[in-house]
């Protein structure tokens, strides 16, 4: 297949045609956005492969392809490696740098495929009875390691696809479980694990031989449920060998999050070796040294707590000391790559509203920031050439380049055309004195035509989580600039339990769900309407989802005077039916002090269903019916306590959707419907 080069006719016409007539952004600008992201930086450092994401609104979903960059280029310029129907992600270097290997369903089914950078037709690497969830490439390049979902009593792949088809032929749908999961975050478990595989590769680039497991002597799922990827397994320098995490799950899988370090020769054939059973909590995201010598992973140190600080870690592989890095700095990392010379760690974390890029000094555990302001999602560092994805509250991700010490180079500029003629949102971070006097972050935001000594209704939005952040970051579900787009202004705190304000800051929420968050959210609001004298508070309205769907819910009951209506997501209603029908039992276990057959009163100390009496605010319920973390029946109950109460209200359910609203439609239709509860209660009445 040849390069199609890709035109820079976007920011060109933007740069010499007139420019249209300023406007808010939209939704229908949100969807359309292309995304960029999975930057993989080529061995000898001097091109990247990266993903962009389409939407097709026809077909109601989106396509991802791959294109490639030449870093060495003094303007960067695009070029599609694949163009098809089937999407192609997840792209990762041959070590020699000639192919790109990405995972592709062009075949009918989720494979492996190869792709020649000099040109050429794809090859199919691997040929499956099952789909590949994800691989890795070992840096020798003669072996791929790769997660299947199989049963593990199965002696072969085929036994799992005989039992599949055999499954789709039956006419009994009953499903049966003697332990949890029973289902979880969106699927009901069909009793298959996520088992990690490796094969030999050919000179020709296809697997040879039948697939040897590598976890599957583990009662557990190799990548993790839901949400587990290809980081949470990896190969040795030298190819033998690979680590994973893992939680065993047994009878306590709903309520551990004890995942372990393990290690396994890459050909299989002995069980693996657990490196961190001393630690009772979270290990993961193992990464070795370029010399083989070190394993870094994340750990956590409180079993049960999902949102604990993640402590880099640094193992020596042939004895198996440990010892923390940069243990005094207060931030939790999200993912490390070693510097090539193997005297630094390359970390991402959230810090007072951003999201940094820092360098770790191995030896000392000094912590260097590498970016400023904004957000970087998924990075790349190879030799001393690092590349990520950067955002931030007025513009979705870019790709960057930059030589350690160096200024970043911005490598690419999509959705010019889309967005030549959008106004953005002005955005300003500030803080005030919360809870207990603490200093509280937030973010305010002006519409995008605000004038001079005007006043703008405000959307006071809360974020999820609990533990979560709603800083200077691009979102393609919550994102204060539809709200701008359409004349409103923003408002959002990073209320007590919000990440990247230290350890102490986001733990201070739990047994306190409705205590502290709700004295910053009243708090913040009072300092911003007092600094930001454009906010009119007589027009406003309050939007929250999961943990600010339970906000909205708490405030309609214990601050229900301020809003003049609500939009209440996937918002939790009642603490009891929650601690009983929510999949991640170790989450409400922490959130209030242990199970609810233990402590019930700790769950019901901020219930909202006890304050139901006091509502009288307008508020659109909103729930996706496959959300298996809140399920329907807190939608049913809010809407419900609303309707027999006779408080102005609407129900939105999205059959097809999770706890996200994800298919495109689905987002414009999510979208138009709030913005229109918004329109009924706030833009009708005049300004002050």
């Amino acid at each position: 297949m040849k390069f199609r080069l890709m035109t820079v006719a976007a920011a060109t016409l933007a740069a010499t045609t007139a420019m249209a007539a300023p406007r808010g952004f939209t939704v229908e600008d949100l969807v359309n956005m292309e995304r960029v992201g999975s930057p993989a930086v080529s061995p000898d450092a001097t091109r990247v492969i990266y993903t962009v994401r389409s939407t097709d609104m026809e077909k109601n979903r989106g396509n991802t392809q791959l294109w490639m960059i030449d870093l060495r280029a003094a303007k960067p310029t695009p070029q599609r490696l694949t163009d098809h129907a089937s999407s192609s992600a997840d792209p990762e270097w041959s070590p020699s740098g000639d192919a790109v290997y990405f995972l592709s369903a062009r075949s009918g089914s989720s494979q492996v495929w190869r792709q020649p950078v000099a040109g050429g037709a794809p090859v199919k690497v691997t040929d499956l009875p099952l789909d590949v969830d994800n691989f890795r490439v070992a840096p020798t390049g003669d072996r791929l390691a790769f997660s299947l979902a199989v049963f593990r009593d199965c002696a072969d792949l085929a036994c799992t696809k005989a039992r599949l088809d055999a499954k789709e032929k039956e006419k009994a749908t009953g499903k049966v479980y003697d332990r949890l999961f029973a289902r979880h975050w969106d699927t009901w478990n069909d009793h298959r694990n996520a088992v990690l595989f490796s094969a030999p590769i050919s000179a020709a680039g296809t697997i040879t031989g039948e697939p040897v497991s590598l976890s599957g002597s583990l009662d557990g799922d190799v990548p993790s449920k839901p949400f587990g990827d290809r980081e949470e397994y990896r190969f040795s320098p030298d190819g033998k060998t690979v680590v994973f995490s893992a939680r065993i799950a047994g009878k306590t899988e709903a309520w551990s999050t004890n995942f372990d370090l393990y290690s396994v020769p890459a050909t299989g054939g002995t069980a693996p070796r657990n490196l961190t059973a001393d630690n009772p909590a979270w290990d993961t995201k193992g990464a070795f040294s370029p010399d083989g010598r070190t394993l870094a992973y994340l750990a956590m140190a409180r079993p049960g707590f999902e949102a604990d600080r993640y402590q880099i870690m640094l193992m020596d592989v042939a004895t198996g000391t440990k010892r923390p890095l940069a243990a005094n700095w207060d931030r939790s990392a999200g993912s490390l790559v070693w510097r090539a010379d193997g005297k630094a760690l390359i970390v991402d974390a959230e810090d007072i509203g951003q999201h940094r890029l820092f360098s770790i000094d191995v030896a000392g555990g000094k912590v260097t920031p590498l970016t400023d302001t904004g957000a970087v999602g998924a990075f790349d560092l190879r030799r001393d050439t690092l590349v990520y994805t950067h955002a931030n509250l007025s513009a979705g991700a870019q790709l960057f380049s930059m030589k350690l010490g160096a200024k970043p180079k911005q490598l690419t500029t999509l959705n010019t055309e889309l967005l030549k003629d959008v106004r953005w949102g002005e955005a300003e971070q500030f803080s005030f004195a919360g809870a207990n006097g603490d200093t509280v972050y937030g973010y305010v935001m002006k519409p995008w035509n605000a004038q001079p000594g005007q006043q703008y209704p405000v959307a006071f939005i809360v974020h999820g989580g609990p533990q979560g952040s709603f800083g200077n970051s691009w979102s393609y579900r919550w994102n204060p600039q539809t709200y701008a787009g359409a004349g409103y202004a923003a408002v959002f705190i990073d209320f007590h339990g919000s990440t990247g304000y230290g350890q102490k800051f986001t733990d201070s929420i739990s047994n306190d769900w409705g205590g502290k968050p709700l004295v910053d959210l009243q708090k913040g609001y009072d300092a911003a309407v007092k600094k930001f004298p454009w906010l009119d508070r007589s027009r406003d309205c309050a939007l929250g989802a999961s943990y600010g769907g339970y906000m909205m819910n708490w405030i309609a009951g214990n601050w229900s005077d301020e809003f003049k209506c609500i939009v209440n997501h996937d918002g939790v209603f009642d603490t009891r039916g929650m601690a009983y029908s929510t999949e991640e039992q170790w989450f409400t276990d922490w959130e209030n002090g242990g199970p609810y057959y233990k402590v019930p009163e700790n769950h019901e100390r901020f219930n909202p269903v006890h304050h139901v009496a006091k509502w009288k605010t307008p508020m659109l319920v909103i729930q996706g019916d496959l959300d298996f973390r809140i399920p329907t029946a807190q939608a049913l109950g809010t809407f419900t306590a609303l309707q027999r109460q006779g408080v102005e209200s609407k129900l939105l359910v999205f059959p097809d959707e999770n706890h996200w609203v994800l298919k495109p439609a689905n987002s414009v239709q999510w979208h138009h419907t709030v913005n229109g509860w918004l329109d009924r209660f706030l833009k009708a009445q005049p300004a002050k």
